[in-house]
């Protein structure tokens, strides 16, 4: 079973920054597009950058280009989102998913971590 758990999540100022860590466990994480999601209260969820398995092809939501910059450790199983210079309007709970093809519907979801900024 693929289980993907999310940390890295808090409280900052705008303007600050914040670095979001998703462990997965259970599958052939090298394999896996990894993708970060964001869900505002009363918002869709809303797709924010992926990473292809070599972590050499990334492709953001404009909201967030320059700011926001999606890693990935193979040896550590871990996808990383380095946010700097935020926004209250990035205020969400942000989830890891885990895609097993280059295209269609992510496969695996964490539980999120809630990400709050205050002006």
């Amino acid at each position: 079973q693929v289980q993907l758990v999310e940390s890295g999540g808090g409280l900052v100022q705008a303007g600050g920054s914040l670095r979001l860590s998703c462990a997965v466990s259970g599958g052939t994480f090298s394999s896996y597009v990894m993708g970060w999601f964001r869900q505002a209260p009363g918002k869709e969820r809303e797709f924010v950058v992926r990473v292809d398995w070599s972590g050499s092809n990334t492709y953001y939501v404009d909201s967030v280009k320059g700011r926001f910059t999606i890693s990935r450790d193979n040896a550590k199983n871990t996808v990383f989102l380095q946010m700097n210079s935020l926004k209250p309007e990035d205020t969400a709970v942000y989830y890891c998913a885990a895609r097993r093809k280059n295209i269609g519907p992510y496969d695996y979801w964490g539980q999120g971590t809630q990400v709050s900024v205050s002006s």
